[in-house]
């Protein structure tokens, strides 16, 4: 589970996040990600609408995304102490609801490996 100081709780981080954040599609997921350079900590958010399912099938998607999640924070945690935080809100897609756990964990991975490697080159 996600420790507190790793959650985006307020909902003016999650809308600058996805209006200025760089943005990676996947066929299940869209992740939103935004240095926050007033914060040392990585933090992620999670939007899995009503269009993903039901309430169960929402947090079965929600919980997948923040066990992926959860996985990456140390990685996560290396590259952002040179930058300083990083802000990550991730939107469940309608395929995501028949997607595994395995195809959403590698999604997200790619979409972080993906920014981490653009900043890096900056």
């Amino acid at each position: 589970m996600l420790a507190k100081a790793n959650r985006i709780t307020r909902g003016a981080d999650y809308r600058a996040t996805v209006r200025r954040g760089a943005r990676f599609t996947g066929a299940s997921t869209v992740t939103y990600i935004r240095p926050n350079p007033d914060s040392s900590v990585v933090r992620f958010g999670f939007i899995v609408s009503k269009t993903v399912g039901n309430a169960v099938r929402r947090n079965l998607v929600r919980r997948r995304l923040k066990a992926a999640a959860y996985e990456l924070v140390p990685t996560l945690r290396e590259s952002a102490d040179s930058v300083g935080g990083v802000d990550i809100v991730i939107r469940a897609l309608p395929a995501s609801a028949e997607a595994r756990w395995a195809t959403l964990h590698e999604e997200v991975t790619r979409a972080v490996s993906r920014y981490v490697r653009r900043s890096s080159t900056r």
